[in-house]
């Protein structure tokens, strides 16, 4: 999908933060993707504070969720975000590792794609509580086009598991 769409797609993002002033970053951050060209932010939730998953020794992180309208193609949008995480002094080192900004493209409508550099939706989002409990906040009814359940629902499977965040 190299085009773009002919009308705007619903597009949910999560973001994170456990490096430096993590809530400023997160809201600097929003303010970055309102400013994108053919893109509106539409809802943001509330921040969280979770527990940090990879390597040891990492502090608590600030997540967030926001669902976007665009008529960007996918990989335009991800160059995009890539360019806020840099903007906002994101380097990256270690997979998994801590981070000023973090900005993952977590569905994109209707979408399934996998290709290098870009997979959507975000092949390990069902089993993270950071992403799904707030995208569940602002977009319980978004449906995961691969499993074709909705955020809800991936939500409740995922805090009944115990999932790991």
């Amino acid at each position: 999908m190299d085009d773009r769409p002919a009308t705007p797609v619903t597009v949910c993002i999560a973001l994170g933060s456990n490096l430096g002033r993590r809530a400023e970053t997160l809201r600097n951050a929003i303010r970055s993707l309102e400013q994108l060209s053919a893109t509106r932010v539409v809802r943001v939730s509330a921040m969280i504070e979770t527990s940090p998953v990879g390597p040891a020794g990492q502090g608590d992180y600030l997540n967030a969720a926001a669902v976007l309208e665009t008529t960007l193609p996918p990989k335009d949008l991800l160059t995009h975000l890539q360019r806020i995480e840099t903007e906002h002094g994101r380097v990256r080192r270690e997979r998994w590792g801590p981070r000023t900004l973090d900005l993952d493209l977590i569905l994109y409508g209707d979408v399934c794609m996998d290709e290098p550099g870009l997979t959507v939706p975000h092949p390990r989002f069902r089993e993270r509580l950071f992403v799904l409990e707030p995208m569940a906040r602002i977009a319980p009814d978004a449906v995961d086009p691969t499993t074709g359940r909705t955020i809800s629902e991936l939500h409740h499977a995922a805090s009944s598991c115990d999932a790991a965040i």
